[in-house]
């Protein structure tokens, strides 16, 4: 029996396929990105693009997919790649282990067909040039806002970014998105409950971060199905 066979008895032979030759191209590899990259691969998508330069930290363990104490100051990308060959020997990586800059970003963009972006970035500006650049390259996008704080798995939601409310990201996401003429258009996967102030705490020295947000074990990874999920659906779905 193929290790995809329950998968294809959920959606037949054909979309099976569909998904075995789609691309998707997932920026940031931390407590959500790693998350999605994952199920997408155990769904049977074929092909993917990674960036994230970052390496793991002990204080990513309480979240993340790829933090073990055998994988801290290992390259994210490269535990993440491990990881899904062991899953799908066959699956097709491109591994960027970067902090992506504006032209840099377009350049990637630009360098394969995508049949999906996944942005899970966590730094405001990086996370909203590439949701512009995406759109006006017509790439399908969906984007994790901020899963940090929350608690109450009920309140995560997916829709387009412009009915996306209470959240603090995703608003100032919103408010920059403006100001370049985009209103909609983006799907986004967020979370109405409201973080108290003493969840956060103000940081110095950490490279892209001006804060730390507590954040629990499940909801990163709840955020992460939700994007995996969406992809899948819209991949193999007919479309109504």
């Amino acid at each position: 029996m193929s290790w995809q066979s329950r998968t294809e008895l959920m959606f037949g032979v054909e979309p099976m396929q569909q998904l075995h030759q789609a691309h998707v191209m997932v920026v940031g590899l931390g407590g959500v990105g790693a998350y999605a990259v994952e199920m997408l691969c155990r769904a049977g998508v074929g092909e993917f693009t990674l960036v994230d330069g970052d390496t793991v930290n002990d204080s990513n363990r309480n979240r993340q997919l790829v933090a073990l104490t055998s994988t801290v100051g290992k390259l994210k990308t490269d535990v993440l790649a491990a990881r899904l060959r062991d899953i799908n020997p066959e699956v097709k990586l491109h591994l960027y282990p970067e902090f992506l800059r504006d032209e840099r970003t377009v350049e990637l963009l630009k360098m394969a067909h995508y049949d999906y972006l996944v942005d899970a970035i966590d730094t405001l500006s990086p996370k909203v040039f590439m949701l512009q650049q995406a759109y006006l390259l017509g790439i399908p996008t969906v984007s994790s806002m901020g899963s940090g704080g929350k608690l109450d798995p009920a309140q995560v939601k997916i829709c387009d970014i412009a009915k996306s409310d209470y959240c603090k990201l995703a608003r100032m996401v919103r408010k920059r998105l403006h100001k370049l003429g985009v209103r909609k258009g983006i799907t986004v996967v967020f979370s109405a409950e409201v973080v108290p102030a003493e969840r956060v705490m103000i940081t110095e020295g950490e490279q892209n971060k001006k804060s730390n947000v507590g954040t629990v074990s499940y909801m990163p990874a709840i955020f992460g199905c939700y994007l995996a999920s969406h992809i899948i659906r819209q991949l193999v779905l007919p479309k109504e």
